[in-house]
């Protein structure tokens, strides 16, 4: 009886040891799994921000070639309207002469 209570402590024994084990070898996994998904999220964080800085950089650009346009384009119109006053007084002193 002795023998047999003493074989069924050292089962118990090993299989309490074993089962530790498996769990820590679980946690283990786990704590593995945690951090490439901790990872894959900050790999995706990082793209993220770098689209964003691109389409504002994007962004900026259409913005600047937009305001350079328009500068060009006042430009033009206010030489258009030089010459337009420069041909009208012209004209006025010419048909004041006749």
């Amino acid at each position: 009886m002795k023998k047999l209570i003493l074989s069924f402590a050292s089962l118990c024994l090993i299989v309490s040891v074993y089962s530790c084990r498996e769990t820590d070898k679980k946690a283990e996994d786990a704590a593995d799994s945690v951090e490439e998904v901790m990872e894959e999220a900050a790999d995706d964080s990082k793209n993220a921000m770098e689209e964003a800085a691109d389409a504002v950089e994007d962004a900026m650009e259409d913005a600047g070639d937009a305001v350079e346009e328009a500068a060009e384009n006042a430009g033009d119109a206010v030489e258009e309207a030089v010459e337009n006053a420069g041909d009208a007084v012209e004209e006025a002193v010419s048909g004041d002469d006749n």
